[in-house]
């Protein structure tokens, strides 16, 4: 099989800045003439970065653009501005034929296991489909890497002529992760791959990612709206607000010391087992992306907000090494 390059050492293997996605509002043809056209702010100015082997999350209320994000990153969404370089290529830039080929270097696995395999297609039909659009293999060769796939993600491969309704929810989450890991790929786009599974299973599916992450050297973009989750597998966190990234910084220190009050009330809702918490609700509703308030774009909900947070929008600031926050109090 024909393996990407491996990512060069010494640069993100994931840069994006100032990431904007606008969507233009639907409306009737009397309307279309009568008023200006509105946008959707879905991403509004993100900018992080996603090193080598790192676990990146991406954590934030529905509605946050988070979900976005990663589509816009994964190049199934195109973006309005900014710019996204993958191992130090532009990677909006790319079109055609190269585009096909880089493809296998992000791979994505979708938030529900019952939606996003193919009911008709057998688990080898499956796993096999990427190797075989992609011809990386000879066709007598990839029944055999399909074995592999399924054996690493801890499934029978005696079992790859069943069908997708045949197996659990977290069995079609391994499938799906078989099927992603296919092409050896640079970054794993993951979008709340958890979130419709038990509890009992989020665990197992949450190890399998970060073994596969070490064994394999993939960066991963993990999305999800559960910090319970995102503590336990992420490197670094990154809390998103309507469209927006109001806080990055390593995992250990968004958990120790959360220096906006978004991410304060987000961790306040998390179980500490033997630690006695106060839950610090948030004000009011999320405000619509159709018009973002102006200045912070938190301040109508915040708690010490001022008149200034009203009329100037914060901008990422560094608080502490590798700690940055978009908050004029912080």
């Amino acid at each position: 099989m024909t393996e990407a390059a491996p990512p060069a050492p010494g640069r993100p293997l994931l840069q994006v800045e100032g990431l904007v996605k606008l969507f233009a509002v639907r409306r009737g043809l009397l309307e279309a003439f009568s008023r200006p056209k509105t946008f959707v702010h879905a991403v509004n100015g993100v900018d992080f970065t996603i090193g080598r082997r790192e676990k990146f999350g991406l954590v934030g209320e529905s509605g946050s653009g988070k979900s976005t994000t990663g589509k816009l990153v994964a190049r199934l969404l195109e973006p309005t501005g900014g710019s996204v370089r993958l191992d130090g290529e532009d990677w909006l830039t790319v079109s055609g034929s190269a585009l096909r080929r880089r493809r296998r270097d992000v791979q994505v696995i979708f938030q529900n296991p019952f939606l996003s395999l193919n009911p008709r297609w057998s688990v080898e039909s499956i796993v096999a489909e990427p190797l075989l659009t992609h011809q990386v293999l000879p066709r007598h060769e990839v029944r055999d890497r399909v074995a592999t796939l399924l054996r690493e993600v801890g499934l029978d491969p005696r079992h790859m002529r069943r069908y997708p309704h045949q197996f659990s929810g977290g069995q079609r989450q391994r499938i799906a992760i078989a099927r992603a890991l296919a092409l050896n790929p640079m970054l794993l786009v993951a979008d709340e791959p958890v979130s419709a599974l038990d509890v009992s299973v989020q665990a197992q599916i949450l190890n399998l990612l970060a073994r596969v992450g070490a064994e394999h050297d993939l960066g991963m973009l993990f999305i999800s709206h559960d910090m319970s989750v995102v503590r336990h597998l992420c490197d670094r966190v990154g809390v998103m607000y309507l469209g927006r990234l109001v806080e990055v910084a390593e995992t250990r220190s968004i958990f120790r010391e959360p220096r906006h009050p978004y991410t304060r009330s987000l961790l306040s809702a998390v179980p500490v087992p033997g630690k006695r918490q106060r839950f610090e609700p948030l004000q009011g509703e999320i405000p619509s992306p159709l018009a973002p308030p102006s200045g912070c774009v938190f301040h109508t909900r915040c708690p010490i907000a001022t008149e200034r947070c009203r009329v100037e929008v914060p901008l990422s600031r560094e608080v502490a090494g590798g700690h940055r926050v978009a908050c004029h109090h912080a």
